[in-house]
Parts: structure tokens; sequence; C-alpha cells
């Protein structure tokens, strides 16, 4: 499969899109979202996954078989929160959130490109950083650089990002995630830092990311067509964008989805983009979702390269925003009812739900929960009344030495920390 940059450059097949994560004009690397066979609904997630990414990966170096059956070794079971209402629970992987997934797919994938030594330099605004650590630690050939918003993560998440050590290397950047991804980008830019240090990328950038998360739509879309419900709307709580489009990428791929409510936190500039048809870099909010705490999302371009026309874009997808104190309200709302706490930035989808509801739409509705409520339980712990029980790969990171070092937002701090 050939895949060009938002930008012009290329084409290039798939695997080198994957080992190069960000295309060497700064664009990012897309490929043509025709609908192809039936994807059939396996028994896990990694059967439904395999027939869906293999034809993508067809005259490709990778097998995607063995890509899936490596890296999905844990499912993303639906959970009724009402009679109409599932959460895709996607917080079972080694860091307990859904960029497990994509992480543990790409590290598959260039672990057996057998690629000369590879930096993989990724920012992180709190889940990124510590699933893309766990999918390469100990890799051999690999080094993981992480850059994260000193203060702007929760305590469990800025303690794993630096529990890893050996070939895993963490920074506690003085700014926001806008300034850590800003720093990244800047980094591919510079073709001499890349070819020193072999740099790639595991953010949301990368291809490698998106195309594994597609899989957890598919997947529950087909349960819930097998349950009489297609298509099925979704609603994504998304930041930088990256979860929100593989979910609109597998229904361009023919999955039976309907339409996709994004649900962000008061960094409201995909609203704006949606209302609009413009968006406004802008300094990112400090939120209780802070992982949702973006500025400039990175996948807008990808997003207006794939549907460059806003009102066909509308009649897929549309966006909302949630504060703070509903966020809160919404923890308590669903312990109540349910006996299931739930992350903040899942109380965002539920949230939005809410409002569908009270707006009159009845259909069933799938909300991606995007993380283990035990990362947030000094937001979480407080409204329920009780403790949030530790995942036991979590509980056993916490366990371990913590180190982060300062650096400054700049580029030329990453260079210097490079080495």
């Amino acid at each position: 499969m050939e895949c060009t940059s938002t930008r012009g450059a290329g084409p290039v097949p798939l695997t080198r899109a994957l080992a190069e994560g960000l295309a060497p004009d700064g664009g990012l690397y897309i490929f043509p979202l025709d609908a192809r066979p039936t994807v059939t609904l396996g028994t896990t997630l990694a059967e439904t996954a395999t027939t869906l990414l293999a034809p993508l990966f067809r005259g490709e170096l990778l097998d995607a078989q063995a890509l899936c059956q490596s890296a999905f070794t844990f499912d993303a079971p639906l959970l009724p929160i009402d009679e109409d209402s599932f959460l895709i629970e996607l917080f079972h992987g080694p860091t307990a959130a859904f960029k497990d997934f994509g992480a543990r797919f790409l590290a598959e994938a260039l672990s057996r490109l057998a690629l000369p030594p590879t930096t993989i330099l990724v920012a992180t605004s709190g889940d990124t950083g510590a699933a893309v650590a766990a999918a390469f630690h100990r890799r051999s050939g690999f080094r993981v650089v992480i850059l994260y918003p000193d203060g702007r993560v929760s305590a469990r998440q800025a303690h794993q990002l630096g529990a890893f050590g050996d070939n895993v290397r963490t920074y506690k950047v003085s700014g926001s995630f806008d300034d850590c991804q800003r720093m990244v980008k800047e980094a591919f830019a510079d073709k001499a830092l890349v070819a020193k240090h072999g740099l790639s990328s595991a953010n949301s950038i990368s291809l490698g990311r998106l195309l594994p998360q597609m899989a957890y739509y598919a997947h529950s879309a087909l349960l819930m067509q097998q349950r009489g419900h297609a298509p099925v709307d979704v609603i994504v709580p998304t930041g930088n964008l990256g979860n929100a489009l593989a979910c609109l990428m597998a229904k361009r791929l023919g999955l039976p989805i309907g339409h996709v409510f994004l649900a962000t936190n008061a960094n409201r500039v995909l609203l704006e983009f949606f209302e609009t048809g413009r968006s406004t870099a802008r300094a990112s909010v400090p939120t209780l979702a802070n992982a949702m705490d973006v500025g400039v999302p990175s996948n807008l371009e990808r997003l207006t390269s794939w549907w460059p026309d806003l009102e066909k874009l509308r009649a897929d997808v549309s966006a909302d925003w949630v504060d703070d104190e509903t966020i809160r309200r919404t923890i308590g709302t669903v312990w109540r009812a349910t006996r299931t706490a739930i992350c903040p930035h899942t109380a965002c989808g539920v949230a939005v739900r809410d409002r569908l509801r009270a707006k009159g739409h009845r259909a069933p509705l799938l909300i991606a929960a995007t993380a283990h409520p035990a990362k947030f339980e000094t937001i979480v712990e407080p409204i329920i009344g009780e403790p949030v029980e530790l995942p036991e790969a979590l509980a056993a990171l916490l366990k371990k030495p913590a180190i982060a070092k300062p650096l400054e937002p700049t580029v030329g701090a990453l260079t210097a920390a490079l080495g």
C-alpha cells in the first residue's frame, strides 16, 4: 500500500511510512481510504484486527496476522452502563490506557523490520509515553525518549513515565504538551538530527498508531451489528484527534459505524473547527482530563486532507466540550447509577451522551473508555467515596523508582539531551 504526505511528499510503501513516523516534508502520512472487503468479526480482537488490517499490508514486508497476534493479547470488552450505552473498555493493557494497542502494534512492526539503531521520540500528555515505553522497553536496537509537561499529568502518570529505565529516558518539560509536541516536530525537521539518532515517532502522527486503533472500533461495531444495532454511533473523548481519527478511518473503510461524536474538554479548538471551518493555535488550558489538554491537535492536518469538504465531514462528525464541573458530576452520576468508576476523559464522553439523550437521541451509543480510573485517583476517589482498585500491571510499575530529568521547552535543549 502506498502512502503520501499531507504536504505532498511520496508515495512510499506503508512499511517505510511506519519506520519514518513523520514524512520528510513535515507532513503526516495518509493512504487511500477506500472501502475494503468485508471485515469479519473474530472471537478475539486480534482475529478481527487481522481481517481489517491484512488487506492494507498485502505486498508489504510485514505480516498483519503476526503483528495482531503479538500485539493484541488483551481485549476491549463492552460494558453496558444503561440499556443503550456501552463503554468500550480500552484500559486492559499493560499501562491501563487505550494507547497500549497502538504502541504495542508499532513496536512489533518496527522490531520486525530490522531497522538500524532507532530512537523513538515521543511527546505525551499523560498516557502515550508510558504505553510507548512499555512497548519498546528492553527491545534491542531501540531507545525511547519521552517528553511530558511537568506538573500537567497526574502523579501516577508521571510515576509511570519515569519508572522504566534501561533504554527509556524521560524528561519533564517546563511547558505544556503543545511545547513537547512542537519540540518533537522541530527535531524531525532537522535532517541531520534525524540521521544521527535514527529518529522515529510513536505519537499519533504515526500511522503505526492509528492503524491498530481502528481495530477496537471495528470489533465493537461488529459486535453491535451482531446484536442488531448497525450502524452504531460512537462517542470518542479526544484531544490530539488520533483516537477519533482512527474511528473515522474505520468508518470510511466500510465498518458499520454511524455518526462520530467528539468529546473534548475546555480546550475547544476542535469545536471551533467544526463550527467555523477554522482553527486557531492557542495555549492549552489545564483540565481534569489532562490527556486531552491540547491546543494544537496534530491530526487536524490529516483530517482535513482526508475530508477536505467540511460539509461532508459534518455529516459524519460533530464535536462538543465538557467543563471540569461537569466531569466531576458525571463521574459521580455514573458511580451512583452503576457502581462503575470512570476516568475524567471517559466522563467527557458520558457527559456528551447525556446531552444527546436530552436532545432526543435514542439509538445505541458506544463510548470509548480511554483510561483506567486508578490513574486519576486524586480526582475519582473523593467523588465516589472509596478507593479504586489498581490494575496489577500499574501497581507493579508504581512500586518501582521513577526518574525524570528537567528539560527546557526548546529544540536546542532536546538536541543536547539526545547527545
